[in-house]
């Protein structure tokens, strides 16, 4: 398997090279991508591959069920990255329909770590009960948790002390919802987007 992978790879930097004989050269002098996407960590969801955007164009950080936890050093290592030394213009918290994660938190049964990390999800679904109690059935309430999960991950991006410095000092950023479908292969905007101007006193009012 490691043999194919390893084809497949030459196979596709010397189709590259073919057809655009400069590339790699331009994507090893510089990152400068415009956007900072946290998605989840699912296969079938590759940010770039959904977004049609080539390697270079989007810098990206996942985790099971693109969940934001406050204390995720990973996540905010990345975003203080993406913000400061890369100068993104856009972020995008962009979740899925049929997410294994999602599925996971509304399940009874134990699922080891996962359940600690997917206590975010659990909270909202206990928020939101009666909103999700008027879904026709359990797939179509796991998609529904779904969008409010990604919702819920934009405002507490926006709540960082990374992107309140950001606006604070006059940075151009917006954060955006995305939902991707596994079914149509499609990006829905959950018209949840933040910018400048969203501070977290305004949110305290």
């Amino acid at each position: 398997m490691l043999n194919d992978l390893l084809a497949r790879n030459r196979a596709w930097s010397e189709r590259r090279n073919t057809e655009d004989p400069g590339y790699f050269t331009r994507l090893a002098g510089q990152q400068a991508p415009e956007f900072f996407w946290i998605g989840c960590s699912d296969s079938r969801v590759p940010a770039n591959v959904v977004a049609g955007l080539d390697p270079g164009e989007v810098f990206v950080h996942r985790n099971v069920a693109n969940v934001i936890h406050s204390s995720d050093l990973n996540l905010l290592s990345a975003l203080e990255f993406a913000v400061e030394a890369l100068k993104v213009r856009e972020i995008v918290v962009c979740g899925h329909y049929g997410c294994g994660g999602v599925k996971a938190a509304t399940e009874d049964f134990p699922h080891g770590l996962a359940d600690h990390w997917l206590e975010p999800i659990r909270r909202l679904a206990r928020a939101y009960v009666v909103d999700l109690a008027q879904a026709a059935d359990t797939e179509d309430r796991r998609d529904r948790l779904a969008e409010l999960n990604v919702i819920e991950g934009v405002r507490r991006v926006a709540e960082t002390p990374i992107m309140q410095t950001a606006w604070g000092r006059g940075a151009n950023i917006r954060i955006h919802g995305l939902i991707y479908g596994l079914r149509d292969g499609r990006l829905r905007d959950l018209d949840c987007s933040l910018g400048p101007g969203h501070f977290l006193q305004e949110v305290a009012e």
